[in-house]
């Protein structure tokens, strides 16, 4: 069975009828990705050169913009370049908030928007070291940024200028992960969560969810034999499509592709319709003593 679920709209700003955002809400909390083929990002025509991967800072992978404090991290283009992808940054953040309540009404008094991406640089052929490799399959955990079961939204749009599609591959759902890796997983020791955050190389407290989740994304990466053999779809999201995941449950990786606007979202458990199935109830539920 596929986990794409398909949505033929083609404008950011029209709700969606009542029936689709409740098989929407249903399918994001089930793993799946909502895919809007027919709903592109359009840059103007004088944005254009802003597509130019030399744009990008040496050494880094996107340029971020946060609406809290707008500023971009990332990028070397200064004065009028600079205030040009701000601009279309703050828009794509703008077109993903009425996305997101459009699509996911339910969401809508719980979301925390977060960091806007933009990744002008391919990333087939990214030389990195396993962990920060996303060309393998993972669930999205942070080491420096604990998210102590908050649910980790997200939107893309690919907005290539030449046709070229985003390669994903999409793996097996987030249980059946949970129970290949979690057997592997010793506690941690007393006390290292606590130092961790006391010595400030964690932004907040690493809870045991975060231990878990951290551990299952590095030995996901490290194991190159499951990276293989796992069930997994490979899924190709075309210029000028957008599509939403929650990829702290989706198991995914980006093969191939440029261009592409991503918007980071937060929501908490209680703000779930089916908080049974987040990645916390499912790691508490098998960690639990039985």
């Amino acid at each position: 069975m596929s986990v794409i679920e398909l949505f033929d709209t083609t404008n950011w700003h029209n709700p969606l009828n009542a029936d689709d955002q409740q098989r929407a809400v249903k399918a994001i909390e089930n793993g799946k990705v909502l895919y809007f083929p027919n709903l592109s990002f359009y840059l103007d025509e004088a944005e254009t050169f802003l597509l130019d991967p030399q744009i990008l800072m040496k050494g880094a992978k996107n340029i971020s913009y946060d609406y809290r404090q707008p500023q971009l991290k990332g990028a070397v283009c200064q004065a009028d370049a600079a205030h040009s992808l701000q601009e279309l940054m703050h828009r794509f953040f703008n077109f993903s908030q009425q996305l997101v309540d459009h699509v996911l009404p339910y969401y809508h008094s719980n979301t925390c928007f977060a960091r806007t991406s933009f990744r002008p640089a391919e990333i087939e052929g990214r030389v990195t070291s396993y962990k920060k490799d996303d060309t393998r399959l993972h669930v999205d955990a942070f080491p420096a940024t604990p998210n102590q079961g908050t649910r980790i939204l997200r939107v893309f749009s690919n907005v290539s200028p030449v046709g070229k599609p985003r390669i994903w591959r999409v793996g097996e759902p987030f249980e059946a992960v949970a129970k290949r890796f979690l057997p592997q997983i010793k506690k941690p020791f007393p006390g290292a969560r606590w130092a961790l955050h006391k010595l400030g190389l964690t932004k907040s407290y690493r809870t045991l969810y975060d231990h878990y989740m951290l551990q299952i994304h590095d030995k996901m990466k490290a194991d190159l034999t499951y990276q293989k053999t796992a069930n997994q779809e490979k899924i190709e999201f075309a210029a000028e499509s957008t599509w939403m995941v929650m990829t702290d449950h989706v198991s995914h990786a980006a093969m191939s592709g440029q261009h592409l606007l991503e918007q980071t979202i937060h929501l908490p458990i209680s703000g779930m319709k089916y908080p049974e199935l987040s990645p916390f109830r499912i790691v508490e539920r098998l960690t639990s003593p039985q």
